[in-house]
């Protein structure tokens, strides 16, 4: 919904909250259901509200639970029923400078030290116990800057200053998030800065209503901790698809020769496309697929892109689409090509007419309004498309991955028998039961995959954790390996078991690997341990989805019997594992 999109109406948002969200639960979107729990230091009923309607928007139905006013300590170390009962999937803190007691002036270094620990303590005996009791993902606010300084500049380096206490006890939060997994910080000490502090909180709110902030300004928190949230359950746009001419540089190479595009250190307009370019190559080590779209010669776009002052080179881009067809063909085709969908782009051209037609043409991508070239990077940067939780070594690797991609489906046009095409891969897979090296790695994975999907549930970190470490489950990974490269962990299967019987809650596999045996190669895994385990069947469920449509018959390609399916198309299967079983892999070297 375009209202909900970066940059929006703050006031309009609050104002017609309840007639968007009715029109989003009215769309067909098909939600991923998660309980949120929000625990606030402060009244956070428009905070809910606004985080409900985001989280809608980015195709997650929240279930939410809210505290009462400043008991976020309470319920979490008292144990309170209700949020005991909720059962929630991940926890919010929304806690702000008002939560803290400050050192008065002069207070001692030692003193303040001893006061930073005990506020320390305090919050980590919370995160501790939600990670013993409820083991779900955390999202806890740092602090803002308070709204004076009694010391004057000196606030910030005077032990005794508030300033300095802020900042000390923020780095402390942020040392505990680098140690812990699933913990993650809402940073509002920048968002309130980047927001403008005096704009931020409103006193007369604190007073009146007891608001930490003011209400205009909680749709820029509420965006923040959705984007924290949807990065989590895999809801990240993977995809940076990009204009050239007046985009990545000025002026238009096919007219004005490479040699006189504005790029470089020359002029001010030459510095600022050269920081953009800087910015967008740097989304290559988080792990975003650069690709290039644009109406013009391939050769042009290659001489552009070959300018001795760019940062960015062809070898930056997995896909350069540079002809004269419609941009949304061309986009539509790198999604083919990608095996992705076209809601995982994100689509940057600096010519209003080509937005609008994308838009149109193209649902699901977005499209942001990236203004003049010197507004190109806030508008990206704020709106969250590739929101970093977990970064994976995968992460880094994936232009790499989808290169080879690319160099494998040149080999295969070679081949006249795909068989023999396989054979010349050289394939080596690795299939485990999870390692703790790659629980990151395997959480991403179950929330990033969507086409090959069964099942469509999503996992935290904490829940593959408690996964691997249970007696209850079967749980696998593939790796595959190629003369092309490591495509990394590309398939996760967890089956629970039942009795005699192995329920399975997820088999998941990445689209850049399909039709390579691994599917097949994970089925032979998956029957060995099931029978080691004495089971005597495996039922399969697979839940369609509008994404999910390629594996509707996967479970009758793997051998299983079809035992019912509901009006919705809902479908069980049944594996006997009583009966011989011939691995189904020919092509994938296995090493378990």
């Amino acid at each position: 919904m375009k209202e909900l999109e970066y940059p929006f109406d703050a006031r309009y948002l609050i104002k017609k909250k309840k007639s968007l969200k009715r029109q989003l639960l009215a769309s067909d979107t098909r939600f991923i259901d998660k309980k949120v729990a929000i625990l606030g230091g402060s009244t956070t009923h428009d905070i809910s509200a606004m985080i409900e309607l985001f989280l809608l928007n980015f195709g997650i139905r929240p279930e939410i639970y809210e505290s009462e006013y400043n008991q976020y300590w309470e319920d979490v170390m008292f144990d309170n029923p209700e949020l005991l009962e909720f059962k929630p999937d991940i926890i919010y803190i929304h806690t702000t400078n008002r939560n803290l007691t400050f050192p008065s002036i002069g207070t001692k270094e030692e003193d303040v030290k001893v006061m930073l620990e005990n506020d320390l303590n305090r919050f980590r005996a919370m995160w501790e116990k939600i990670d013993a009791t409820y083991h779900c993902p955390v999202i806890q606010n740092n602090f803002e800057f308070p709204p004076y300084r009694i010391l004057g500049n000196s606030d910030c380096y005077d032990v005794s200053g508030r300033t300095s206490y802020i900042n000390s006890l923020n780095a402390l939060f942020s040392q505990y998030a680098r140690d812990h997994k699933d913990f993650y910080i809402e940073d509002i000490q920048y968002l309130s800065a980047s927001y403008g502090l005096d704009a931020w909180a409103d006193p007369l709110y604190w007073h009146m209503y007891k608001y930490a902030l003011s209400m205009e300004a909680i749709p820029t928190l509420a965006y923040s901790v959705s984007c924290i949230i949807k990065s989590i359950y895999g809801k990240n746009k993977k995809v940076l698809t990009l204009d050239l001419d007046n985009t990545l540089w000025g002026g238009i190479v096919g007219d004005d020769g490479p040699e006189n595009l504005a790029i470089g250190q020359e002029t001010s307009m030459g510095q600022v496309y050269s920081e953009f370019q800087q910015y967008i190559k740097d989304h290559r080590d988080i792990g975003v697929i650069l690709t290039v779209d644009s109406k013009n010669d391939h050769e042009n776009a290659i001489a552009g892109l070959e300018h001795p002052d760019s940062t960015l080179s062809p070898d930056d881009f997995v896909v350069i689409k540079a002809n004269w067809d419609p941009k949304s063909k061309n986009l539509v085709d790198t999604a083919s090509e990608l095996n992705l969908l076209p809601e995982s782009f994100v689509f940057v051209d600096d010519n209003p007419a080509e937005r609008e037609i994308i838009r149109a043409q193209v649902p699901g991508a977005a499209v942001p309004e990236i203004g003049n070239v010197e507004d190109y990077i806030r508008a990206i940067d704020h709106a969250g498309y590739f929101e970093v939780t977990n970064l994976s070594a995968d992460d880094k690797k994936r232009n790499e991955m989808y290169k080879a991609n690319a160099q494998r489906a040149a080999l295969e046009a070679t081949f006249s028998d795909y068989g023999q095409y396989l054979d010349s891969l050289e394939m080596t897979g690795v299939i485990k039961s999870f390692e703790p090296v790659f629980l990151d790695r395997i959480a991403q994975l179950t929330n990033k995959s969507n086409q090959f999907n069964l099942t469509t549930k999503r996992y935290s970190r904490a829940d593959i954790e408690h996964v691997s470490e249970s007696d209850e489950y079967i749980d696998i990974y593939g790796k595959l390996i190629d003369k092309f490269g490591d495509n990394g962990v590309v398939s996760v299967v967890i089956g629970h078991i039942n009795g005699d019987v192995l329920d399975m809650d997820l088999w998941i596999m990445s689209c850049r690997v399909l039709k390579r045996d691994m599917e097949f190669a994970m089925m032979d895994g998956l029957v060995e341990r099931a029978k080691g385990a004495g089971l005597s069947r495996i039922i399969g469920y697979y839940y369609p989805t509008a994404k999910n449509n390629m594996v509707r018959d996967f479970y009758d390609r793997m051998g299983f019997t079809k035992v019912s399916e509901d009006a919705d198309g809902n479908t069980v299967w049944e594996f006997d594992l009583k009966k011989d079983y011939e691995n189904q892999n020919h092509h994938i070297k296995v090493n378990a």
